[in-house]
This record gives structure tokens, C-alpha cells and sequence, in this order.
């Protein structure tokens, strides 16, 4: 591999935001230099001295005055949903039942599942995510395509095939015998490979059996480390149903505990409905809350209490994710403008640096993967995204009076999408600038 040096504006976080004028919180550099060997960062700092430290060999690549940060992190979102979003619905349980589960019988098709993943990857590469975790379909051809792609590409992805016993049309439920089986075999034929991690996914109580949840529940003991991912109190509608399917349960928080699934590592999607009883009881286990904040405005679900969770006595973690195909973009700026958004009309404020901290560092961590994601710190892995804050005519007429860091930051945020993504480098190796277009091709 060619070892590189990137020249540009160098913004990585060092822990949460405490207000807009923590500094502490994050380093930037205004002329900034970072070495990239093997797809790893070797070094970092001003450009003066790094460019005396880097090899004589190495190649330069001047991305001033552009803002070279860590790639993004999206902590929740349904790879089989790509072509759901959009659709037409009144609520979660219609829109599960008239569009995503008939769209999710056609995973059975290994032919599908890999063109969907072919399209997936592009997407995400597009907006400048690097890493996510994404739920696949019932089927285990599904989940091969994922994990098949995330290798071709290097990329540093969660996934898992989804277990459901229950309440789907036929094509998409399994069994507990064949959940525990298959899922077993995802982990033995993709989990470590390449940059790949598997998460044993129970899609939501509502469609998993106490017999299929026992069954996750083996999986969890058999691999303590792997990641476990469901949905958790996103619709009204849906917490009642959940309540009836378990009436021995406290509440839905309580169902999952009981089964073993509420851990460290147990990504729980949404969370906008928690009681204070089920906020402590994630905190004392570790468990993390998934905002996916344009999905729960597209779908009416509700405001997420993201500002209150956090300032608990005994604080919520919590990650932010695009929601495809719920929530209506692959754009984590997209995602955080519907964020800040959403704790506006709580009446609270969401700063930018704390919006870059979450779409970086902060998902690294709800990931446990800060150690090698999330940050331009030497020694982790060169997932990087590079940012152009005037990559309209209307974000460049904005910047002729932007004087600060958050003030970009915000614009990004605000106006930005794909466009403003100059380039996404996955394990150091340039990946936007290498995407085939496809021709556009209107409605037939």
C-alpha cells in the first residue's frame, strides 16, 4: 500500500462536548498533516512537522481548505430497506406490514440480497459513513451479501441476520431452532473476518417467541462479546402489543433483561417512550439507546429525549443513526439537522460540536470500537470523511460570513448532504472518487 500524507483542516474529539466553548474537548488543526500506512493513521499534528516526519516516498494529497475528519458512524439502520424508503404510511406497525416485510421476502434471493449490498455500500460511502450496523433479513443469503461486500470493500461493519418467529408473513419467519442455527452460522463463516463484527439480532420482541428469545439468549452466553441489537419502545401501538405478548414482563425494557439481552454491548433502537424505571435500568447495565431521529419524525413515533437521558444522575449512552428505511436519509448530517430539530421542540439545545462528537466518537463508543474508530488518533484505523462546507452556491454564500468552527460545523449540519462529501477513505484508501455512476433512470 502507498503510504500517504493528507494536508487540511484536522477536527477528532477527544471525549463529549460539555458546551460550545470546550475546547478541551476536541483537537483542530487549521494546517494539519496526517500519515497514512497500511490503512492505519501513523501520524498526526501541524503539517510543518509532520511533513518532516513522513517517509520521502509518501504521497501528498492537499484537501485545504477542506475539513478532514473521522468517517461517520451510523449505529442503526435495515440493509434490506433500501428501496422502502419513502412509503406511504400512518404509522410503524402499517408500514412494517404493507412495505418493509413484503420488500424483505425477496432476500431469499442471493441474486437480490447482492445487488441491494452493492447499492448499500455506494450509499454509505456517498455520505461519508464508514462504519454501521445494520440489521439484514430472516434469511441467511442476506446476511452472506452483507458481510461478503463489507470485506470486498474493508469496510469496519455490524450486522446480523435478523431472528423472527412470529407476527411476518411466512417467507420471513424462522424458527428458534433455525434463528440459533443460522445466526450461528453467520458467526462462524463472517464474524473477525476482515474488519467484519456480528450481532446476534432478535428484530423486536413483537416477532420473536419466548422460545426464539431463549434461543438468542443461548447465543449471547455461547459469544459474550458479540454485539446484540433490537428495537425497543419507538410506537405507542407497539409497546402495548409488546406488553400484551409478555404480561409477566415490568414493562418492554424488562422483557429483554429477562432474556439476558440488556448488556454493554445491546444497541436498542429508538427508546423514545422509556420510563424513568427502564432508563436505570439500561444505565446500570450499560445498554445503549439508538436516536434515529428522522425516522421517528417520518413514522410519528415521537420526540426522542435525548438531553434528558443524558444529564440522568445515572445517564443513558446513546448513539444516532440514520434509521434507512424509516428514517427518510443516509446523510448522518442529514440525521443530525432532524436531531436538533427534534430537542428544539423540547425545548432544548442541541450544539454542533455535540452533533460531530456523536456522528464520530460518540457511535465508536456506543460500539465499544472507540479503540479503532471514531477518532484521527495514531494507531486507529484511516476511515476518514472530508468535508466541503461550500459545496453549494447557497452553503458558499453562507461561508462568506462563517467565522468560527461551529459555525461551519452547523452549516454542514443544516445545508449539507452527499455534495459536501469531497471524499470518504475507508482503511486509507480513497473510496468516494472510486464509485461507478450508474445512468438515472426515471419511472417506468
Amino acid at each position: 500500500m502507498t503510504t500517504k500524507l493528507l494536508r487540511g483542516r484536522l477536527l477528532s474529539f477527544k471525549r463529549a462536548p460539555l458546551s460550545l466553548t470546550d475546547t478541551e474537548s476536541y483537537s483542530y488543526e487549521t494546517d494539519g498533516g496526517l500519515v497514512i500506512e497500511a490503512g492505519k493513521i501513523t501520524a498526526i499534528g501541524a503539517y510543518s512537522g509532520i511533513r518532516k516526519k513522513a517517509p520521502a516516498d509518501a504521497v501528498e494529497i492537499d484537501h485545504r481548505p477542506h475539513l478532514i475528519m473521522p468517517g461517520f458512524i451510523d449505529t442503526h439502520l435495515h440493509f434490506p430497506q433500501m428501496q422502502v424508503i419513502a412509503s406511504y404510511a400512518a404509522d410503524l406497525l402499517e408500514w412494517l406490514n404493507t412495505y418493509t416485510f413484503p420488500e424483505e421476502c425477496r432476500f431469499v434471493e442471493s441474486a437480490h440480497a447482492q445487488k441491494i449490498a452493492t447499492h448499500f455500500y455506494d450509499e454509505l460511502i456517498r455520505h461519508g459513513t464508514t462504519t454501521a450496523a445494520a440489521y439484514c433479513s430472516v434469511h441467511k443469503t442476506s446476511a452472506d451479501a452483507y458481510f461478503a461486500e463489507a470485506i470486498r470493500r474493508n469496510m469496519c461493519m455490524v450486522g446480523g441476520k435478523v431472528m423472527m418467529d412470529r407476527n411476518a408473513p411466512q417467507g420471513l419467519l424462522d424458527t428458534p431452532q433455525m434463528g440459533y442455527d443460522e445466526t450461528r452460522q453467520v458467526i462462524a463463516d463472517w464474524h473477525g473476518k476482515g474488519r467484519n463484527h456480528v450481532a446476534i439480532t432478535p428484530r423486536f420482541a413483537i416477532t420473536s417467541t419466548p422460545q426464539q428469545m431463549e434461543a438468542a439468549q443461548a447465543l449471547t452466553q455461547e459469544f459474550p462479546d458479540l454485539h446484540i441489537q433490537t428495537h425497543l419502545s419507538e410506537n405507542h401501538e407497539e409497546i402495548r402489543f409488546t406488553c400484551e405478548l409478555y404480561p409477566d414482563a415490568i414493562d418492554y425494557t424488562d422483557i429483554y433483561a429477562r432474556y439476558g439481552l440488556l448488556g454493554p454491548k445491546s444497541l436498542f433502537g429508538h427508546c423514545i417512550h422509556l420510563s424513568d424505571r427502564e432508563a436505570g435500568a439500561m444505565n446500570e447495565a450499560g445498554a445503549v439507546a439508538v436516536h434515529c431521529p428522522t425516522s421517528n419524525l417520518f413514522l410519528g413515533s415521537g420526540l426522542f429525549p435525548l438531553k434528558a437521558l443524558a444529564r440522568r444522575e445515572k445517564p443513558v449512552r446513546i448513539g444516532v443513526a440514520t434509521d434507512i428505511g424509516g428514517g427518510s436519509s443516509y446523510s448522518m448530517l442529514r440525521t443530525m439537522d432532524e436531531a436538533y430539530k427534534i430537542q428544539q421542540l423540547l425545548g432544548e439545545r442541541l450544539n454542533p460540536l455535540e452533533s460531530y462528537y456523536y456522528m464520530t466518537l460518540g457511535n465508536a463508543e456506543a460500539l465499544s470500537l472507540a479503540d479503532s474508530i471514531g477518532t484521527l488518533d495514531e494507531g486507529t484505523d484511516a476511515d476518514l470523511v472530508v468535508l466541503n462546507a461550500a459545496a453549494t452556491p447557497a452553503m458558499a454564500l453562507k461561508m462568506d460570513v462563517v467565522k468560527t468552527l461551529p459555525e461551519e460545523l452547523f452549516l454542514l449540519q443544516t445545508m449539507g448532504d452527499d455534495r459536501a462529501i469531497v471524499e470518504t477513505y475507508v482503511a486509507g484508501e480513497a473510496a468516494k472518487s472510486n464509485l461507478t455512476i450508474e445512468p438515472k433512470m426515471g419511472a417506468s
